[in-house]
């Protein structure tokens, strides 16, 4: 019922807002953009990758985990997250 196919499509407004990520999985990726880690524009795409993740592990919204490994994936710091997506679930 919209008019994106993938979620490379979906503006980043509409994924904070429209689609929350479960309770508190965006905590550390707020806290790389207060740090100056990330941009604004950098918290979308983390936010993009991890709705990416959780469709492909099978969860209904991004978790922690999901966030963590795209906030890795994003950044290259590694953050004890695995890189295999199948080790997620």
């Amino acid at each position: 019922g919209t008019p994106w196919r993938s979620n490379s499509e979906v503006p980043g407004r509409e994924l904070r807002s429209r689609w929350r990520a479960a309770p508190g999985a965006l905590e550390e990726a707020e806290r790389s953009l207060e740090r100056g880690v990330l941009t604004a524009r950098g918290l979308d795409r983390v936010l993009r990758v991890a709705w990416t993740v959780a469709d492909l592990v099978g969860h209904d919204r991004p978790e922690a985990g999901d966030v963590a490994l795209a906030l890795q994936l994003r950044t290259g710091v590694p953050r004890g997250v695995p890189m295999a997506l199948g080790a997620l679930t």
